[in-house]
């Protein structure tokens, strides 16, 4: 009787002699021409993975909110061009009337005010007999307002809490209200966050809202994603849109310093006020870019994409001033805002 030997495995000489051939092929770098040769490698598949698109785009719904101007307009022209069935929520008749003047037959619109808990409910049950058994694809809370916008101690709690209504309640109550039906077509949440979400610039109710679309964003996917839903985060910087238009900017800034007290107004000083508009004047001519589509696009790739990223960070001081900030200590920022802002009359 006959037994065949098993194959051996290398031994350790063997072993050894194949890392020294590498070595003498590539030199004394070798380690460094590998790693390079993987991250090459990584960032190629995951430029493919990144490309690959969802099929049957016409038989999906895509419903997106604040449409009457900026983004969502912008974005709802976009999806219908592309095949989208878009059913888009505006504020204003006239905002709904225009969008349908210039898209496709296939969009719809529908009065939405989502401050409003049963305007958003009334909005889901519209939505529900629109999309039928297909559910809802995909969902954009763009819907939003910055102001009033100015230093904390100038507002009032209200002031808080007519931004957070819309920015942070709004999010929640559609996100929420709108969950079955995207459940059923285990479709994508795409939640517009911003760069102030991540470095808080400024006071009012806007950074804090946006801080609170981050963090409720973060724990909604963790929590449904096994239900092959994505929850995908918008970081826009600084764009030219009615939310950083300077003349109401400057008008609620106004607004703002005509109702304190007399003791609060002469411990920032007379020229305080020309001062800070100057700088928002500085800034927001400085820093917003006209060209939405950079956001736009990046609310497409989360509507469309096989695989949609977790955030996009849309504009280039997004990528190069805001979100590299964010990562910094708190004590950079701090120096950062005090070299840019006024300093008050009578500061310690």
């Amino acid at each position: 009787m006959f037994f065949q030997q098993a194959p051996s495995s290398p031994s350790p000489a063997e072993g050894n002699m194949a890392t020294q051939f590498v070595y003498d092929l590539l030199g004394e770098n070798a380690w460094l021409y590998i790693t390079a040769t993987f991250v090459v490698l990584w960032f190629a598949i995951w430029l493919y993975r990144d490309s690959l698109e969802i099929e049957s785009i016409t038989d999906k719904y895509v419903f997106v909110t604040g449409c009457d101007s900026g983004f969502g307009n912008l974005l709802c022209k976009k999806l219908d061009r592309k095949g989208f069935r878009v059913l888009a929520g505006c504020l204003t008749e006239k905002g709904a009337d225009d969008l349908k003047r210039v898209a496709g037959p296939q969009l719809k619109t529908v009065l939405l005010d989502v401050s409003s808990q049963d305007s958003i409910q009334k909005a889901m049950e519209w939505t529900k007999k629109e999309v039928g058994e297909n559910g809802l694809w995909g969902i954009v809370n763009n819907a939003g307002r910055s102001l009033p916008m100015g230093p904390s101690e100038w507002m009032k709690v209200e002031d808080f809490h007519s931004t957070l209504k819309v920015n942070m309640n709004g999010v929640i109550g559609m996100t929420m209200t709108f969950l079955p039906l995207i459940k059923k077509a285990r479709g994508r949440i795409v939640n517009v966050a911003s760069v102030l979400g991540r470095v808080a610039a400024n006071g009012g109710g806007y950074c804090i809202s946006k801080f609170a679309v981050e963090s409720f964003s973060d724990c909604l996917r963790r929590d449904i994603h096994y239900f092959g839903i994505n929850v995908c985060i918008i970081e826009p910087g600084f764009f030219k849109t009615a939310v950083t238009s300077l003349e109401p900017i400057e008008r609620e800034l106004h607004r703002l310093w005509n109702q304190l007290s007399p003791e609060v107004k002469a411990s920032y000083g007379d020229k305080y006020l020309d001062k800070y508009i100057a700088v928002q004047r500085l800034i927001m001519n400085a820093v917003c870019d006209s060209d939405l589509s950079k956001v736009t696009d990046c609310m497409e790739h989360a509507v469309t994409a096989a695989y949609p990223r977790t955030r996009y960070s849309a504009g280039w001081d997004a990528k190069l001033l805001w979100i590299p900030l964010s990562y910094m200590p708190s004590c950079v920022v701090d120096i950062g805002l005090k070299l840019v802002l006024p300093r008050p009359s009578k500061s310690v």
